[in-house]
């Protein structure tokens, strides 16, 4: 839906390559056209990039935009796209390849004096992440090489699981982006994750457009996005967008990209994670206080256009805070809930905007990202946005699916979220001690 209505506003013929399970979708019915490319499995459709490719070359299409996820960071999939003669609207193969790969981007950030947290220098296998553990401790978090969006990663407490994580951070991998390479970091454990927005041209121009704090999290899945980062003075964001813009100068990027961070609130101190070379679920929160539309940009630099501002004139303007909303039971251990939505009413209003593919009546499938709708929320300042935050949760209304809806109202009310006391853990572990 976000990436037909850019393609509506700037008047881009927009053509939908949906699975099964997907027709019918508003996505489907609001492009210009739409086509099957396989079942509801990820693997035959979403991930099947010669069905995609045959998709666009019948359709004669001359770009493709890869979206959030599944190929959207495939280097193989770009470069089949360069060779077809269509334009991948993303970074170049090589770009993806050196920093789309977590490993190689650390390896790149080392390099460059940019500080990483204590890990692996490569896919492990379990014996050597035994020696490595023993030598730098635990707790370890394990991650997939080619991942994103918390897929294929696990923290590991204690030796006695460390074999079985690994495996399981590995299948989990594979089934997502078709890559089981892991690695492993040191875990810290009071740090806030803090990601700087970038935008590069084709002609090496490139910007910073802010940064994110997206530190409320279960289980390394995203759940609140704010900006600017209520955590981080200015002399620290102007270190890690410094660090950002170096990283991808180096690889030669274009497009729009995610340089991410863990900031150490001990230490006062940050750390280079990983770089998503694609648009991010949490990308509006940087349009509402920039004023930009990201996606908008995409189109235009994947046709050859240079940026229309400089970084002197990039302006950033109060304070947004983005809530996603799945279909998930926050009672009932955030167990995914799909089903037919009955009922469902966004909220309206100033300051508030709702990204959504729901209507009443649609089904939910149970095949992949149980994201419903982000509502993003602007204010003049925090204490603002989170006043219009609790009018727009307030005001929401979906029936028939469990959603994550009761635990953002709940932390809306929470003392340590209003007043910014939160790490990475805060908030499973709030949620299951609130009685």
């Amino acid at each position: 839906m976000r990436i037909v209505r850019a393609c509506r506003d700037v008047g881009i013929f927009s053509i939908v390559a949906f699975s099964e399970a997907d027709r019918g979708s508003l996505a489907t019915r609001l492009a210009d056209q739409a086509i099957c490319i396989g079942p509801a499995s990820a693997a035959k459709s979403y991930l099947n990039a010669s069905a995609i490719m045959a998709a666009a070359q019948a359709l004669g299409a001359d770009s493709i935009h890869p979206g959030y996820g599944f190929l959207a960071e495939n280097a193989a999939f770009a470069s089949s796209c360069e060779a077809a003669g269509i334009a991948f609207v993303g970074p170049r193969p090589g770009a993806i390849e050196l920093m789309g790969n977590k490993i190689e981007a650390r390896r790149v950030a080392e390099r460059l004096g940019i500080p990483v947290i204590t890990g692996s220098t490569g896919a492990i296998r379990p014996e050597e992440a035994r020696r490595l553990a023993d030598e730098i401790g635990y707790p370890l978090i394990v991650k997939a090489a080619a991942g994103g969006g918390g897929r294929g990663m696990r923290r590991v407490d204690d030796r006695g699981d460390l074999e079985s994580v690994l495996g399981t951070a590995a299948a989990e991998a594979r089934s997502a982006f078709g890559d089981s390479s892991v690695y492993v970091e040191r875990y810290l454990a009071n740090a806030r994750h803090v990601e700087v927005q970038v935008v590069f041209d084709q002609a090496a121009a490139g910007i910073w457009l802010g940064e994110r704090d997206c530190t409320v999290q279960r289980r390394f899945q995203k759940l609140i996005e704010e900006s600017p980062s209520p955590a981080i003075d200015s002399s620290t964001r102007r270190a890690m967008a410094d660090a950002a813009m170096r990283l991808c100068e180096h690889a030669g990027y274009v497009g729009v990209g995610t340089v991410e961070f863990l900031y150490d609130q001990d230490l006062r101190s940050f750390h280079f994670i990983e770089m998503n070379t694609r648009l991010q679920v949490e990308h509006p929160v940087t349009e509402l206080v920039t004023g930009l539309d990201l996606v908008e940009l995409q189109l235009r630099i994947a046709s050859g256009e240079t940026l229309p501002i400089t970084q002197a004139q990039v302006l950033r303007r109060g304070h947004a805070i983005e809530y996603r909303i799945n279909a998930e039971d926050p009672a009932n251990a955030f167990r995914p809930s799909a089903g037919r939505i009955t009922g469902w009413s966004p909220p309206l209003g100033p300051g508030v905007r709702v990204d959504t593919h729901c209507e009443p009546g649609y089904v939910i499938p149970p095949f992949y990202d149980s994201l419903l709708a982000k509502v993003v929320v602007w204010g003049s300042d925090r204490a603002h946005a989170l006043a219009r935050s609790r009018r727009a949760l307030a005001e929401l209304s979906v029936e028939g699916v469990a959603t994550t809806l009761p635990f953002h109202r709940w932390i809306l009310e929470d003392d340590d979220f209003v007043r910014n006391a939160t790490n990475t853990r805060w908030a499973e572990q709030a949620w299951a001690a609130r009685g």
